[in-house]
């Protein structure tokens, strides 16, 4: 009997990992001169990443299913190793060092975190909508979130909290309980200015008083809001500086700009000068000459964008818009929710470092250090999107109508 297979998004899978090969080559030195081997260890990253997805695309969906909470538990385990014991990077505690190997174990929990909300969500008694059920999903949630920031990586972190509306919501949160855990993201923005803080609590005030909850709820509400923007400026004087320093960045690069700004403004200049076609492979004078900091890393897109132009970046754009709308289609149409939410879970995770992640290359969100999903140089990061990919063509092999 022929095997059915999900090729597109494999095919898709393969052309986002060789251009990253192909990226990281020309930001590295083009091989001759990479006299730290990122290239080639990205290679073999490459290499074992794709036979470990072929491998996990094959294994018992009902193995999965059943060793999602021994997963969580071993990355959390692997966290609270990085807090003791983990190997300092550019500030933060992030890797553990086995052997030649720099394993990041924020990335394993990722897809951890996903499998246990997921397994745990999809019992047959669950009901995200009591009070029971969602402190405990969003627990799950917290904990790596928490773990990570302790680190400290924020950025990673974030990635945690982007899981909670979409997993949940896939789970059947309604619109009220979403309203609740999305306005003290607002109001922690709009606090800032005094009178924009006072608007939103009119807005959140109306938007309560037409839900018609008890007016217990409706007042606990809206005191978690008012507190919230209370507490906005403690909170923003317990950030590191660097962390500080990064947003203010974002807000104007060009106050700082041979210092904090650098990395932006270079990567504008970057992908800018690149104009329709690109200055071609190997030519580009940001990247060959190293005015770009962390080019084959969090800034691989810039890269792109001076070598092969708007047509190149916008190629790179539509081959991630197809993969998710790809996964969220095939999730669409799976029964089981375990699965569902697994799959839906992977494009929550990959969407937000696609938009993060351009995002800061043309200066429209802070640099946070989130990679571009299988572009940007990186062995745990490749792996893990791999291993997802793996999970993604395991259920769709078994459960999607190609």
């Amino acid at each position: 009997m022929m095997i059915k297979y999900d090729y597109i998004t494999f095919a898709l899978t393969l052309i986002l990992v060789i251009t990253g090969m192909i990226a990281i080559f020309s930001a590295t030195g083009a091989g001759a001169t990479d006299e730290q081997g990122y290239f080639l260890r990205q290679l073999i990253w490459a290499i074992v990443g794709i036979l470990v997805m072929f491998g996990v695309s094959f294994i018992s969906l009902r193995f999965i299913n059943r060793f999602s909470y021994w997963l969580y538990g071993i990355s959390m385990f692997l966290l609270l190793l990085v807090l003791m014991v983990g190997k300092a990077g550019q500030g933060a505690e992030r890797w553990l060092v086995l052997g030649p190997i720099n394993l990041q174990p924020s990335e394993l929990a990722k897809l951890a975190t996903i499998m246990a909300v997921s397994k745990f969500l999809a019992d047959k008694y669950a009901d995200v909508n009591k009070l029971k059920y969602f402190i405990i999903s969003v627990a799950l949630i917290l904990l790596p979130f928490l773990l990570i920031t302790r680190q400290p990586d924020l950025g990673t972190g974030l990635v945690f909290l982007a899981l909670i509306i979409p997993l949940l919501f896939w789970a059947g949160l309604n619109w009220f309980h979403i309203f609740t855990i999305v306005t003290p993201i607002f109001t922690m923005i709009f606090s800032f200015n005094f009178w924009t803080f006072m608007v939103l609590m009119l807005v959140i005030a109306l938007i309560l008083a037409y839900s018609r909850k008890k007016p217990i709820i409706m007042t606990a509400v809206f005191l978690l809001n008012i507190t919230v923007g209370i507490l906005t400026p403690y909170m923003w004087n317990q950030l590191r500086p660097y962390q500080q320093q990064r947003i203010m960045t974002f807000i104007n690069p060009e106050k700082d700009p041979k210092g904090a700004g650098y990395q932006i403004i270079q990567s504008q200049v970057a992908i800018g000068s690149g104009g329709i076609w690109g200055k071609g492979y190997l030519k580009g004078t940001q990247t060959q000459l190293r005015f770009l900091p962390a080019q084959h890393t969090d800034f691989i897109f810039s890269v792109i964008g001076e070598e092969f132009g708007f047509i190149g970046a916008s190629g790179i754009l539509f081959i991630y818009l197809i993969l998710i709308l790809r996964l969220i289609k095939i999730s669409s149409s799976i029964r089981d929710q375990f699965e569902s939410m697994i799959i839906i879970g992977i494009a929550t995770i990959f969407m937000f470092h696609i938009i993060i992640n351009i995002g800061m290359t043309v200066g429209m969100a802070p640099v946070t250090g989130l990679p571009l999903p299988f572009l940007s140089y990186g062995g745990s990061s490749l792996l893990t999107n791999l291993i997802m990919v793996g999970v993604i063509l395991n259920i769709s092999r078994h459960k999607f109508i190609h």
